[in-house]
């Protein structure tokens, strides 16, 4: 049976020792990484004006604008120009890939994370005195201070930089107090003084933002599908690897 090794400097590594030396640098996730989406998108190809659009696109991202320089970053890289061309036209057949896999539940993965991904603007005044609270929501309610204003004075928290304001963030992002309320608002919906988190806290809705199923929301989610699937793919195959440096320490 032949047996794999690399010579790194003087020292010949067996193919066992290379294992045993990812899993001590905690490299090994990465190169199953790598192997995982070999194997996927193994079977898509690239049509020519593909390609040359996918390689046009990485010699900018690298500023790779002449012959030389592409010359000098692949000695750098100890690369040939088809394995340039091979990392160039990867995300294009990665994204191919994807929308095997998952375009057609892309709009019910949408549906099914919706709330999670529509946005909102809101204000928000904290404080630790009741009192101070209780008066600066009457005093915004009959308009006699605004809510910037109020905000930019009184509240505690980094949002007096900015008038009070925050966001856009997502639905979800806020404590759940918050969110609850942001749920049950309409724009410009100003709440009376509650206490989150011990911080007496003024809410005011600014701006709902529904997410659409856009081009770039579509991007979005399929990167999210693929990064899930590809975890659950690197555990699998790490808990196997796990059994077999078991197998060679025994």
């Amino acid at each position: 049976m032949t047996t794999q090794s690399l010579l790194v400097g003087s020292e010949m590594l067996q193919a066992d020792e290379l294992l045993s030396l990812l899993h001590r640098y905690q490299l090994l996730p990465q190169v199953l990484r790598a192997k995982v989406i070999d194997e996927a998108i193994a079977q898509f190809s690239c049509t020519e004006a593909e390609k040359e659009a996918a390689i046009a696109h990485f010699c900018q991202r690298y500023q790779l604008t002449s012959k030389e320089l592409q010359k000098t970053w692949l000695q750098q890289h100890h690369l040939t120009e088809a394995a340039m061309q091979e990392l160039a036209i990867r995300p294009v057949l990665i994204k191919k890939f994807q929308y095997a896999m998952w375009g057609k539940k892309l709009e019910s993965y949408f549906l099914q994370r919706k709330a999670d991904l529509d946005q909102v603007v809101y204000s928000m005044i904290r404080t630790q005195d009741e009192g101070l609270v209780q008066e600066l929501y009457f005093r915004i309610l009959e308009g006699e201070q605004s809510f910037a204003a109020a905000a930019q004075q009184y509240s505690q928290g980094p949002e007096s930089k900015t008038g009070g304001v925050l966001g856009p963030v997502p639905l979800s992002q806020p404590h759940p107090v918050i969110q609850k309320i942001l749920s049950a608002s309409q724009p410009g919906q100003l709440w009376e003084p509650r206490l989150i988190a011990d911080w007496f806290v003024i809410i005011r809705l600014e701006k709902f933002l529904p997410a659409q199923l856009d081009e770039t929301m579509q991007l979005w989610l399929l990167d999210e599908l693929f990064e899930s699937w590809i975890q659950t793919q690197i555990q699998t195959r790490l808990q196997s690897s796990n059994h077999c440096v078991e197998s060679v320490a025994a």
